[in-house]
């Protein structure tokens, strides 16, 4: 999994837009369904909140919801943190830096966005959604969204097309089509599946898809 150290956690943000299609819509429906899923008061457990973006826009949304920020890599966590200092959000805000340990929080719902396609399917993906699993109340919501395996024959070529047409560099295609054959670790539909329930989760809903990315809903059984 890669670190994101240094100008790859500074350069995250401006980055990732060109390179997952819908990724703005793709919050604005996390962002809805978390105003229908959640009381007035709620603890939201973010996997690999990188840069902390989706606390900021999050947290307009209902100031009274409460953020764990989970990353593996400090660079971008202290990036997150200095966003919230900026934002006056700190006070709303744990921030954890590594694994979670199980049964650590009891969040109300979980949100691993773009995660899970850089995590190899050795054992790694499983203790993932585990970890997430006993950080989270019964009955609650995961929402997970992620880099899968091509449906079509041309998916990947699109994608790639759509970068370019959003900025991308060419020497930024390049990089993107060798992390599309050689970095990332994608599922197709039955695997995820298959490790959603040997993790105590639901089958998932879909609620987003543009092109190799989808978004998907499951609760904590």
């Amino acid at each position: 999994m890669p670190s994101f150290t240094q100008d790859e956690a500074t350069h995250y943000d401006s980055r990732i837009e060109r390179l997952v299609p819908g990724y703005q819509l793709l919050h604005e429906l996390v962002q809805a369904q978390l105003q229908t899923l959640l009381p007035e008061q709620a603890q939201i457990l973010i996997v690999g909140a990188g840069t902390g973006k989706e606390v900021l826009q999050l947290a307009e949304s209902n100031p009274n919801w409460t953020f764990i920020v989970q990353d593996v890599s400090d660079d971008m966590l202290a990036i997150a943190d200095q966003n919230f200092t900026n934002l006056g959000l700190s006070s709303r805000v744990t921030i954890h830096s590594g694994p979670l340990s199980p049964g650590q929080y009891q969040a109300d719902i979980a949100l691993c966005l773009l995660v899970m396609h850089f995590v190899a399917d050795d054992g790694a993906k499983l203790a993932l959604l585990e970890s997430i699993h006993s950080n989270l109340k019964p009955g609650k919501h995961l929402l997970l969204a992620d880099l899968m395996k091509p449906e079509t024959q041309f998916e990947r070529e699109s994608q790639l097309k759509h970068c370019r047409a959003m900025g991308l560099t060419h020497i930024g295609e390049e990089r993107m089509r060798h992390n599309l054959e050689h970095e990332f670790y994608p599922l197709d539909r039955m695997r995820l599946a298959e490790l959603l329930d040997e993790s105590g989760f639901s089958t998932a809903q879909m609620f987003f898809k543009a092109l190799g990315f989808s978004g998907l809903a499951c609760i904590r059984q």
